[in-house]
């Protein structure tokens, strides 16, 4: 399993909308495995491909305390979603230290591939629902940040900037 380098806000190849996955073979897999190593390493709870500079429909997750109920989804789509929503303090490893409140519905129903190829329909509230929307934005090429007003989000914009430079240096 290799650790992958991860796009940082606001780097233009994260707002690149992702391709459908046609097969699920070894390629898919092993990405998946690369993936979940680069959010365990990186201790998220959830990676899109996307975030990886990789577009195609691919979101990999781990809502459990222990770290080892890994959740793999290919070609994500929602088929439901409740009439609740809740503002959620939200994080993201591409854009690392920041955090601030995005409205998400409190639960969903998601169908996906897993890594076998084989479909299911998951059925998500609380922590998990709001980390796959989360992770479903990325494929669509937006990052949580865009949920936020154009002053708050400007401001973090120059601060990734200032800090990526300053990592250079």
């Amino acid at each position: 399993m290799a650790i992958l380098p991860i796009l940082c806000y606001p780097d233009p190849r994260l707002h690149k909308v992702a391709q459908p996955i046609q097969a699920v073979d070894d390629r898919v897999r092993t990405l998946a495995s690369d993936m979940l190593a680069t959010m365990y390493d990186a201790h998220g709870i959830g990676l899109a491909a996307t975030q990886v500079d990789v577009h195609e429909r691919l979101v990999v997750i781990d809502v459990s305390e222990e770290r080892n109920e890994p959740l793999v989804l290919i070609n994500p789509e929602i088929v439901w979603t409740s009439a609740e929503k809740h503002l959620n303090d939200e994080g993201c490893l591409s854009v690392p230290g920041i955090y601030d409140g995005v409205e998400r519905f409190d639960a969903v129903h998601v169908r996906a591939l897993d890594d076998k190829g084989t479909s299911r329909v998951i059925e998500a509230d609380g922590l998990l629902a709001v980390c796959i929307q989360h992770e479903m934005d990325h494929l669509m090429g937006k990052v949580f940040v865009e949920y936020l007003s154009p002053l708050k989000r400007n401001r973090i914009k120059t601060k990734m900037i200032k800090q990526q430079r300053e990592s250079r240096e």
